[in-house]
């Protein structure tokens, strides 16, 4: 009985020491923890490498957010829109349209001092107001435009693997076609639209004019010739899907009236579109089309890019937001800076 007392104590004191051990660890300065904000949301041990905040979904429209190692082969990467991870966040995306020029709306408290925020706008300067109020609150710049931080273009075009022969072409049983749903009488693209049909049919399709085939641009504006690649402004830099996904990826020939013919030669070879000011007046182009209508060997001329090249349509959001997170990962501590003259640089 005696030895079996002894074992007890013995035991004790044991545990004793273990727990006055454990105490003492417990009460030194932790190196390397978690930030509170990760454990309170449930992130363990290390964090990702690049943490995105995304402050809000554009145009309030709620998406599915991708992985950008699975889309784009840019490991390391956390995209989220929760906003506790503020503090620990690397880039905080701000759309320029969500925010409107209201800098109440901007984060608000201390920022970390490595922390970039981003501008993000694919608008034209004519729809993008209250940038004066912006110079000296961010550090990047993401748009269209080139010249921008992280330089992304509604599409472009990149070569294939190998020079294909004849570029086989959909039926073509139709003439011009236009798909439009901001219908401005105010806009140059409406003005010019008016003049040009005088001379020449052209289908309209979108709000108020004729309903897409099964909802879809690609199939509705294929069986044309032509297509009315016409920006609702006119900016260098500022070409939008109507040519990149309503022309090109329909395979028709795009007129295209925005940007210089210079500017639009800087993504597409020169003759692989029709520019209106290619013309002194729409009689003058209307005639050129009737010419390519009854000329196959001529019209099918402006396809020949095809051989070397396909198009690439920028996916919104998901591509933005890796491209982002790269920018991140392959920045230096020394590019730190700040966008002294926002406003002016982009209009």
């Amino acid at each position: 009985m005696h030895r079996r007392l002894c074992r007890r104590l013995s035991f004790a004191i044991f545990v004793g020491i273990l727990l006055t051990l454990y105490r003492s660890v417990q009460e030194l300065p932790q190196v390397n923890s978690p930030h509170p904000l990760q454990r309170r949301v449930g992130v363990r041990g290390k964090a990702p490498l690049v943490t995105v905040l995304i402050w809000w979904y554009p145009f309030g429209k709620k998406s599915k957010i991708q992985d950008c190692d699975s889309s784009y082969n840019i490991q390391g990467c956390r995209l989220t829109t929760d906003r506790r991870l503020y503090p620990i966040s690397q880039a905080v995306i701000i759309h320029h349209r969500d925010l409107g020029g209201n800098v109440s709306q901007l984060p608000a408290g201390p920022r970390p001092a490595s922390q970039r925020w981003v501008w993000m706008n694919f608008e034209s300067p004519t729809h993008s107001s209250g940038l004066e109020v912006l110079n000296g609150v961010f550090n990047w710049t993401m748009s269209y435009k080139r010249g921008s931080d992280i330089f992304i273009p509604y599409g472009y075009l990149y070569p294939k693997k190998r020079t294909e022969g004849k570029v086989a072409l959909p039926s073509k049983s139709k003439l011009v076609a236009w798909v439009i749903s901001n219908w401005n009488e105010d806009h140059a693209r409406v003005q010019y639209y008016h003049r040009l049909n005088r001379y020449v049919d052209i289908d309209l399709y979108g709000r108020y004019h004729q309903p897409l085939q099964n909802d879809s641009i690609v199939l509705t504006i294929s069986p044309y010739k032509f297509y009315l690649a016409f920006e609702n402004s006119q900016h260098m830099d500022y070409i939008t899907e109507k040519l990149w996904r309503n022309a090109l990826m329909s395979s028709t020939v795009p007129i295209v009236l925005g940007p210089s013919r210079a500017n639009y030669e800087q993504y597409i070879p020169a003759d692989s579109f029709i520019h209106v000011d290619d013309f002194s007046t729409p009689k003058k182009l209307a005639r050129h089309l009737m010419l390519l209508d009854k000329n196959a060997r001529s019209y099918r001329k402006y396809f020949d890019w095809r051989r070397r090249y396909n198009v690439h349509l920028a996916k919104f959001w998901e591509e933005p937001y890796c491209k982002v997170c790269e920018a991140v990962k392959n920045a230096r501590a020394s590019d730190h800076k700040s966008i002294s003259n926002l406003a002016s640089w982009f209009q």
